[in-house]
């Protein structure tokens, strides 16, 4: 529960800044004039929607197992996950199809109106809240080992970024002069294309959890590694893992002297059992399946 609270915590600190740029961001952008900011607002919205997303899918997966859940509910966080990167992909698409209107207007010799000062302030603020609020949200992603809260701290430094965009292209849009106008369109089609990524991203590493992808090639063979420090154990083979949620799963297949008898097999095998949970965590799930050697 200490867990699922510290995951509320920073998820309610990212939500109350989305909130206060969200609607700032909106009223500079009309104000001002901005289409650059006006998209930047979109994204903020976005990125408030996905902090209630994060709430109530990280409030499910930490359920006990119960009948119809043999592996707990993890895979819930996973999910949201992979909900936020769609959002984010939805949010970007929106931003790179604003910009590029923007842009065939002015190409067909629409004189585009230069935004004010408001939005530029709009976009530096909401530069240095979001980079901040991300470098928190990474930290307490990293302590508490949470795929839902890393997703989230991703979306805050997507958000950093298209400001980032949002300020040149409106800054240059003012300073540089009327024929420069275009550049405020310009630097939302820039910056969608990196929330772009970072959305492929997510996506990418959600659908492989969520499709039971195998962990990485380096914790496998770590898994191996650990397993054959136990004593009378060998060749371990036939490894099988993925992710459930923050947790992993393994299932691996070890030799051992089949003249030994089959209580100090079974030791051996929750021996590596002990060993694998003490090092990727209670929670991890393991099956150690024992055959004789010839």
């Amino acid at each position: 529960m200490e867990r699922n609270k510290e995951i509320y915590k920073v998820t309610l600190v990212g939500g109350a800044v989305n909130v206060v740029l969200l609607v700032f961001k909106f009223v500079a952008g009309i104000l001002g004039h901005s289409a650059a900011m006006v998209a930047d607002a979109v994204h903020s919205l976005s990125d408030f929607v996905t902090d209630v997303i994060v709430l109530v899918f990280v409030r499910i997966s930490s359920k006990p197992k119960d009948k119809s859940h043999d592996y707990g509910h993890g895979k819930y966080e996973t999910l949201a996950m992979t909900i936020i990167g769609v959002a984010l992909l939805a949010a970007a698409i929106g931003i790179i199809y604003g910009g590029a209107v923007k842009i065939a207007d002015w190409l067909g010799g629409q004189q585009l109106e230069a935004p004010g000062m408001l939005a530029l302030w709009a976009a530096l603020l909401s530069i240095v809240l979001k980079e901040a609020v991300y470098r928190y949200s990474m930290v307490k992603a990293r302590q508490l080992n949470s795929q839902a809260v890393e997703a989230n701290a991703w979306h805050h430094r997507s958000d950093a970024l298209s400001s980032v965009g949002t300020a040149i292209g409106i800054g240059g849009a003012i300073f540089l002069g009327q024929r420069w106008t275009v550049l405020d369109p310009v630097a939302s089609v820039i910056v969608g294309a990196f929330i772009v990524k970072v959305a492929v991203e997510l996506l990418r590493r959600g659908i492989g959890d969520l499709l039971e992808q195998s962990l990485p090639d380096e914790i496998e063979s770590e898994i191996l590694q650990l397993a054959t420090t136990v004593e009378g154990i060998a060749e371990p083979h036939d490894l099988r893992t993925r992710r459930i949620g923050n947790h992993y799963a393994i299932e691996l297949h070890i030799l051992v002297d089949g003249d030994i008898p089959l209580r100090e097999a079974h030791d051996r095998a929750s021996e590596v059992e002990e060993l694998l949970k003490s090092h990727y965590g209670e929670d991890t799930h393991v099956v150690v399946h024992v055959e004789p050697t010839v």
